[in-house]
Order: C-alpha cells, then structure tokens, then sequence
C-alpha cells in the first residue's frame, strides 16, 4: 500500500471518497503479486495498479459503481473467461481483485504506522454477511487491534493476523461458523512492511545518484559524512536524512534492522573501516563496500585483525554492485541499487 499512500493522503485532504482495488489472489502469469493495491476516485483519478495494465480499466469502472453505492465486489478474471478478452488479459493467469470503499480512519491509523517504522497488517472481509462484508480491521506491531467485526469474527481475525504479521505475508483466510444457519466468512490479510532504509556513508559523487534511485524505489535514504564539504545538505536536497558525523557513532544512533541497506563509498579506511565493523555485525540485509579487489583484500585483512569472523566478512558484498560494465557515477549508482535490490528479493 505504501506505493498509493501520498496520493490517497492528498485525496482525502481534498474530501475526495476513495476506492482501493487490492490483489487477492493469483494463478500463473501475473504481473503484480497478492497484496498490490490501486487506489482511485470518482473523478477517474488512479495511484497504484493491480496488474499490467490489462484489467486496469474494468477495475476503475467498479470502484467508480462502489463510490456510487454499490456493494463492495470480489472480481475475477482469468484466460478461461470472456471477460480476459475484454480487459486485455490474453497473456496468461487469474487473479482476483476485491474493490471496496476505502475508511478514512483505518487508512490514518495504517500511515501512522508505517511512518513510524512499524509493522501493520489490514484484514478485511471479502465474503460473508452484508453487514460485514468490505469492512476493516488493523491490527498493529504489538497484536492491538483497530476496530472490530463484532463477535467472535474479532478473536479469530485478531489471531489470523498475529500469524500474518510474524510472517511478513499476506493471506486469505476461510472462517467457517460452527452454525449451519451462518454465512461462512472469508478474510484478507495485507501485510505492510516498514520502508527499507539505505543508508550511504560518504557523500561522494555516486551517492547523489544512488540515494535518487533509492528514493524512486521507495527506500528512506540517509547520508553519513563527517566531512562538510561532502556532506552538505546543497549535494543532497533530496535526502531524507542527512548526518553530519563519523559513521560508527552516526550508525549506533540510526539503528540496524534487517529491513536496512548499507554503502560504503568513501574509499577512507577510517571512515569505512569503523562502520563495517558496526555493520557486519548487525542484521542489516546488504552491505557493500566500494574499491578494487586489491583495495578489498587489504580491508578484509584489516577487519580480520579487528576481530570480526570469516563468516562476517562473507557479508560484504566487494566490490560493490553487479558488474554492468558502467563506469559513470550514475552507472555505478544503478549497478549498486541492483544489486541490493537482488539482495533483498533473495
């Protein structure tokens, strides 16, 4: 959700009702996985999508019915069905899409969250009793829940979604009542993850272009450099946040989760060398160093002699980023942001 997060936030300080599509399943090809959403109002406005462009246009068309009035819908579409054609999905794979109005207040209690660093799952109930059907809970980091169903819909939504968050996953959940009289509910459980953090020690030339293609793929960006001259706020206008300090005491008051990235890009041994020992031994995801294979091994001897293990150092990716053959600041930057992007999707 949070790749339609701003828009909905400037739609609704406009009063703008919204409608959010959400993939809740899939069957072979694809394009966007279970828990993608797209947002949309009345007007036609759209942020977000649910697949590749095909099914785009049938999906706003609902939302457009449900801002009207209408019931919240669980849709499908497949290759088996006419209406594949008719949306353009011909290239293969089902998916289905619950549409739904979109509450306000949830919505403010789900950005909160994740703007604060924390986990957050959504559950909604996408089939059952009218009287239930499209509504949401939120249930936070710590297992309190937002709202209510009513009953014991709540214990068991509440408990589905404490597994979720564990996780890290989104899922669909069939909630059978023990009274053949009741209508069986079925449950979606989106998973929202915190922003992955890349943070970049020294303000160096290829660090412009590395926190910019960081910020367009949705990573909160910081930029550590002692040094004024590299770390002025004038070469980083963009930067979320900007630490003018040495790394190793800068990285111990960030704090290190297994959602953040690290650079180092100084080419300073004693610079880079203090934070890698910070680095190494934490939970972060990637780190990776710039310099040669020369300049690689006689850090790796350094840090050895430091105290950190073999296994550790197996962690650094050096020299950093994927071998694109590039040689511009900009080029670099892109062979570093794929590979933490390869780093954190395997």
């Amino acid at each position: 959700m949070r790749d339609v997060f701003d828009e909905i936030a400037n739609w609704s300080s406009q009063e703008k009702p919204v409608a959010l599509a959400t993939v809740i399943q899939t069957w072979g090809s694809s394009p966007r996985a279970v828990g993608a959403n797209m947002a949309l109002t009345a007007d036609g406005d759209i942020a977000g999508s649910v697949s590749g462009g095909c099914v785009e246009g049938a999906v706003l068309d609902v939302g457009i019915e449900i801002l009207s009035g209408a019931k919240p819908r669980l849709l499908h579409f497949g290759v088996a069905d006419e209406t594949a054609w008719e949306v353009g999905l011909s290239c293969g794979g089902d998916i289905e899409v619950f549409v739904r109005p979109l509450d306000s207040n949830k919505f403010e209690q789900l950005q909160r969250e994740m703007r604060g660093g924390k986990l957050v799952a959504s559950v909604v109930v996408i089939r059952g009793p009218e009287s239930v059907l499209g509504q949401e809970m939120v249930v936070l980091e710590d297992g309190e829940a937002v709202g209510t169903f009513g009953g014991d819909l709540d214990h068991q939504a509440l408990t589905h979604a404490r597994q979720a968050l564990a996780e890290g996953k989104p899922r669909r959940v069939a909630i059978h009542s023990p009274e053949e009289s009741a209508e069986s509910v079925e449950l979606f459980i989106n998973v929202a993850l915190p922003a992955p953090t890349l943070i970049v020690i020294g303000g160096v030339h290829i660090a412009i272009p590395l926190v910019s293609l960081a910020k367009t793929l949705g990573y909160y960006t910081i930029v550590v450099d002692p040094r004024r001259m590299f770390g002025a706020e004038a070469r980083f206008p963009h930067v979320d946040q900007l630490i003018q300090a040495w790394p190793d005491k800068a990285l111990g008051q960030i704090g290190l989760t297994s959602s953040t990235a690290i650079a180092m890009l100084t080419h300073d041994p004693k610079i880079d060398d203090p934070a890698l020992d910070i680095a190494l031994r934490s939970p972060a995801f990637y780190i990776g160093a710039l310099g040669s294979r020369v300049t690689h091994a006689a850090r790796r001897k350094r840090l050895l002699e430091a105290g950190l293990t073999e296994e550790q150092l197996d962690r650094l990716h050096a020299p950093i980023g994927l071998d694109l053959g590039g040689r511009s600041p900009e080029e670099i930057a892109l062979s570093v942001m794929a590979e933490i992007v390869k780093a954190r999707n395997t």
